[in-house]
C-alpha cells in the first residue's frame, strides 16, 4: 500500500471514530461496557497529552506535533528507510495528524479507549494515541533488532 494512502487512512478511522464518539457523547454520558472490569468505551476531553501532561497548553503541542509532521515527512523523503522503520514512522505521522486535527478544530483531543488492566484504570486515549505507540515500539524493535539505524543526524 502506498505509504500517503496507509498514513490518510489511518486518519481517516481516527477521525471517523472520534467524531462518532463526539456525537455519542450527546445522548450518553456514561460509560459503555464492552468487557466487564477490562474494556470500556468512555468519551473524553484531553487538552494535555499523555495522563494530562501540560494540560491546556493547546498550541504548545499544535507546534510540536507540526514539527513532528515536517521531521517525518523530510526524513521518509530523503533517506527512504527499511519498511520496518518506514511503517513505524508513517504510523507516528498518522497519529500526530489525527491528534492535532483534533486540537485545531475542537481545542482538545477527544479519546475513548478505556481500560482496566490487572485492576488499574488506564488512561483513557484513541486510535491517533495507539499510532504513536505501536510506532515508536516498532520503532525501537527496528533499531534494536533488525539494524535498522535511524539516520536522522548523518549526511
Amino acid at each position: 500500500m502506498n505509504g500517503v494512502l496507509f498514513v490518510l487512512l489511518l486518519v481517516l478511522i481516527d477521525q471517523i471514530s472520534k467524531i462518532a464518539m463526539k456525537v455519542i457523547s450527546n445522548f450518553y454520558s456514561e460509560s459503555f461496557t464492552i468487557i466487564k472490569d477490562f474494556f470500556y468505551i468512555t468519551y473524553a476531553e484531553n487538552t494535555g497529552a499523555a495522563f494530562s501532561i501540560l494540560k491546556g497548553q493547546r498550541w504548545f503541542f499544535v507546534i510540536m506535533a507540526l514539527i513532528v509532521c515536517v521531521v517525518i515527512t523530510f526524513y521518509i523523503i530523503k533517506y527512504k528507510p527499511k519498511k520496518l522503520e518506514k511503517i513505524s514512522l508513517q504510523l507516528i505521522l498518522a497519529g500526530a495528524i489525527g491528534n492535532v486535527i483534533d486540537r485545531l478544530v475542537y481545542g482538545y483531543v477527544i479519546d475513548f479507549l478505556d481500560f482496566y488492566i490487572f485492576g488499574y484504570d488506564f488512561p483513557v486515549f484513541n486510535i491517533a494515541d495507539s499510532c504513536i505507540t505501536i510506532g515508536a515500539v516498532l520503532l525501537i524493535i527496528s533499531e534494536l533488532f533488525f539494524g535498522e539505524k535511524i539516520r536522522l543526524w548523518k549526511k
